[in-house]
């Protein structure tokens, strides 16, 4: 399974975000969407999005539990 969150410095949510997948994606890959404005211009202010072999699962506010539900449904 692969799992990407997209994030941008600076974000509260983002960082909230990166620390709820670690226990549960050991291999998550984090994109920082502000280094390619492309990913600025898909994303702009929807961060932080879970990404799960391809498929956005989650973004913006979330809760941990929200989260782990979507991951296991994959």
């Amino acid at each position: 399974m692969k799992i990407v969150l997209y994030s941008r410095r600076g974000c509260h949510l983002c960082e909230r975000a990166e620390d709820m997948l670690a226990p549960h994606a050991a291999k998550m890959m984090v994109v920082d969407i502000d280094a390619s404005p492309d990913l600025a211009r898909a994303f702009g202010t929807r961060v932080p999005v879970v990404e799960v072999d391809g498929r956005v699962v989650i973004e913006g506010n979330f809760l941990e539990q929200e989260l782990l539900t979507r991951l296991t449904a994959h």
